[in-house]
């Protein structure tokens, strides 16, 4: 099923929140101002005026000390080192396993078909995609898009650790299993996890169910859903 027939099951259920009064869905203005996005540039820089302590990195920085990683057996088959994309201090962070053939040949993370439908379904709760943050827990693409090893993930560990410390975000959305274990090892399977909310380190996290799965699986659209107004809710309309 096309991404366009996805996205008509989110506005029926769009329609059906205006209906029920959610007008936190809607925000306006944007709680944060976009940065200019480019294809080109999938690292953003840290805003002019952002305060860190002289021994931290800013991302762009932490992107150069790893860029070249060749850790695992991953570094030797990629074609791209896939870093993250977004707001550098955004308050909302998505994390993903690992990067596809789309994201690989791209060098940015979600923008495959999975992708577009993560940047539809973000749209939808009224946020854009440049005020949040995306990321993988791997950085290189796997073999025939498999699943990332332990070996693998613990080699990309301190750098996904880093990115969540530099952002500091108010929620992090983990989406699927790889993720969420990578986080919270003892965490049920995502169709349990889902929509419960854990605590790693200072920081919430959210798991939901990973945009491929809702392209391969339509009747989990709906429940995918409720886990999005709950972000919407635990993430913006606190800091509103």
């Amino acid at each position: 099923m096309e991404v366009e027939e996805l996205l008509q099951h989110l506005e029926n259920q769009l329609k059906w929140l205006k209906d029920q009064k959610y007008t936190y869905l809607n925000l306006e203005p944007v709680l944060i101002a976009p940065l200019p996005s480019s294809s080109k540039e999938p690292v953003p820089e840290s805003p002019p005026n952002q305060s860190r302590g002289s021994n931290s990195p800013s991302l762009e920085e932490l992107y150069q000390q790893h860029c070249t990683c060749q850790r695992c057996p991953l570094g030797a088959t990629r074609k791209n080192f896939v870093f993250g994309v977004g707001h550098s201090k955004a308050p909302l962070m998505f994390i993903g396993e690992g990067p596809g053939a789309d994201e690989d040949r791209l060098g940015e993370p979600f923008v495959g078909r999975a992708g577009q439908l993560l940047t539809k379904m973000v749209r939808a709760m009224g946020i854009d995609r440049p005020d949040v943050y995306i990321a993988n827990v791997v950085k290189c693409r796997p073999p025939k898009n498999r699943n990332p090893n332990t070996e693998e993930i613990a080699q990309c560990a301190p750098i996904l650790q880093q990115q969540i410390e530099l952002i500091d975000p108010s929620l992090i959305v983990t989406l699927g299993n790889v993720p969420t274990r990578a986080l919270i090892p003892n965490a049920p399977g995502i169709t349990k996890a889902r929509g419960q909310i854990f605590q790693y380190g200072k920081w919430k996290v959210l798991p939901t169910f990973h945009p491929a799965y809702l392209l391969r699986n339509v009747s989990a659209v709906e429940v995918a859903w409720r886990d999005f107004k709950k972000i919407a809710h635990l993430c913006f309309a606190e800091v509103s």
